[in-house]
């Protein structure tokens, strides 16, 4: 027990561990929670759209699906984007790990700064940070590794009018993959909302989780009772009354 101890950061107490929990919890738990409270994330409802959006891509002739093509286009575009944003963010916060003894004199004349913060407990704030952004890079990448199997499964559709039923279950697979690879993006975009809240450690254990509770309370929201959410379940009710 004496040699655990020795591992643990001097300053770091119950309320970190809990702070830091629920960051985790929150973050990993966060569609299975969203799903007990309403109708599941809007990237899952979405899946009936782009399912009927597929559905539509093999009812047309190949030369009229340029549209298609733009779309899915500008969805990689923004992968891209993201991930190397956080490439760029990712290589600050190492950068920072290697150099912590510099960082953390310089954050003592920051006046919302815990400064009875240690070094030790300052260099786990900073893994913290790194960890998530790191996780978040992998879910961009990932997600573009999703894109280019969507991209070559609709490459693999017939050219002419599909009315099979072999037609149907691959351009149902490449729904699947297709909203898959959003739920990538998603969950990369979100460890932002959640690296925000890890931001506040330095501030305390209490003020980081009042941060990630609000933060968690904003999320819920918008995927909940935002006007697009609304929007977004009445269009499905309306897509799913026409399909049946």
């Amino acid at each position: 027990m004496n040699d655990l101890a020795t591992y643990i950061p001097q300053g770091f107490g119950v309320a970190h561990a809990a702070a830091i929990g629920l960051i985790i919890a929150l973050w990993g738990f966060y569609t299975p929670i969203l799903k007990l409270l309403g109708r599941g994330s809007l990237n899952s409802q979405l899946h009936a759209v782009r399912l009927r959006w597929l559905q539509m891509h093999q009812g047309i002739e190949r030369e009229h699906r340029v549209f298609d093509a733009i779309l899915l286009g500008h969805i990689s575009s923004s992968i891209s984007y993201f991930g190397s944003g956080t490439l760029l963010v990712l290589a600050g916060l190492v950068s920072a790990l290697a150099n912590v003894n510099s960082v953390y004199l310089l954050t003592r004349s920051l006046a919302f700064v815990d400064h009875t913060m240690t070094l030790h407990l300052f260099t786990l704030c900073v893994f913290l940070l790194t960890a998530i952004l790191a996780q978040c890079f992998f879910s961009f990448t990932y997600a573009l590794r999703k894109m280019a199997y969507t991209f070559a499964m609709l490459g693999g559709l017939q050219a002419t009018r599909a009315d099979s039923p072999e037609a149907r279950i691959m351009g149902e697979q490449s729904a699947v993959v297709l909203t898959e690879a959003v739920r990538s993006i998603n969950t990369g975009i979100r460890g932002y909302y959640y690296a925000v809240a890890a931001l506040f450690l330095f501030a305390g254990p209490y003020a980081c989780i009042a941060a990630t509770l609000t933060i968690t309370a904003l999320l819920y929201y918008r995927q909940l009772f935002s006007p697009t959410a609304k929007a977004i379940a009445k269009y499905v009710d309306v897509l799913k009354s026409v399909k049946s």
